[in-house]
């Protein structure tokens, strides 16, 4: 591997000190990559309007192809970071506009792409902030394959079109999972469920843990309490919090029923052995148990909590 410095065609930055990240990776083919560190894209879903594609400059490496604002990471930065912080300076992506869904990394050994897959949770319409684009655009899903596409973008995209139809949702049995480890819980139920809740805000699953493509998942969370627990403050966040009126298996079946219907992807975690089974009669895609939860609690994290 040979690391150059930019050269007449790199793709432009902001006037400023130049970060060392920018600079072109030459594998011994000859081929380069640009991203000292590596590069990381965005690719931002709106339910609505469809993915936002970037249309690249003349000037620019495969320019005049589309494929989604993001470019070189910085030293030590995440690639969900990294995709956030390109995607602002390219097209004006606003602060919390998106949550990570899940990321697909093409790693080549010497050089790796990430590319983060994100859901528009506040929608917004991107805007030309930088000299690399000459469009912005929001394109229907199917209407992608129409666009002259960036050669690494269209390799990737078959795969990431069929991951779209994916969201899968964990609905967690929250007193099995906190009665699992013997803490003092029970002194504090209520106190136990809001650890339990800030644990599952940083949650990030490997794609094979959960049966998918792509590579680490952020799946949303249903986090269902009941008794004592039921007192635990209604702080927003990425985890939701469902008080069971009555028993709390029967408000869980009836979590999993609703939101199977609904089309989603469910993943019930519990290590109930009754509740397991009525969890895979009510159309649960997948049942985890408990440790398996804390195993990837304490294994896994986003490190830099919601987008």
């Amino acid at each position: 591997m040979t690391v150059i410095p930019p050269a007449a065609g790199e793709p432009r930055r902001p006037e400023g000190p130049r970060d060392p990240g920018d600079a072109w990776v030459v594998a011994e083919s000859g081929e380069k990559y640009w991203g000292r560190f590596g590069a990381a894209g965005l690719l931002a879903v709106d339910p609505t309007k469809g993915i936002l594609l970037q249309h690249r400059v003349a000037w620019s490496h495969f320019g005049g192809t589309w494929g989604l604002p993001g470019g070189a990471l910085h030293e030590g930065e995440s690639a969900i970071v990294g995709a956030i912080r390109e995607a602002q300076e390219e097209a004006g992506v606003p602060d919390g506009a998106v949550r990570a869904r899940f990321t697909s990394v093409l790693d080549l050994g010497i050089w790796s792409y990430t590319t983060v897959i994100a859901d528009v949770d506040v929608p917004f319409e991107p805007v030309i902030s930088d000299p690399e684009s000459v469009a912005l655009e929001w394109v229907p899903i199917d209407e992608v394959d129409d666009r002259p596409l960036h050669p690494g973008f269209a390799a990737a995209w078959p795969a990431l079109r069929e991951l779209l139809k994916v969201r899968p949702l964990l609905v967690v049995d929250a007193a099995n999972v906190v009665g699992s480890v013997p803490d003092g819980w029970w002194k504090d139920r209520a106190g136990a469920a809001s650890r339990l809740r800030s644990a599952l805000a940083d949650l990030a699953v490997p794609a094979d843990a959960l049966g998918l493509g792509g590579d680490d998942w952020f799946p949303e969370i249903v986090m269902v309490v009941e008794g004592q627990a039921k007192a635990i403050d209604s702080e927003r966040g990425p985890v939701e919090v469902v008080r069971a009126d009555g028993a709390g298996d029967d408000a869980i079946v009836a979590e999993i029923e609703r939101r199977v219907a609904g089309g989603r992807t469910v993943v019930a975690v519990t290590s109930d052995r009754e509740l397991r089974e009525r969890a895979e009669r009510a159309g649960a895609a997948l049942i985890r148990s408990a440790g398996w939860l804390r195993d990837h609690t304490n294994m896994t994290r986003r490190g830099d909590g919601s987008l």
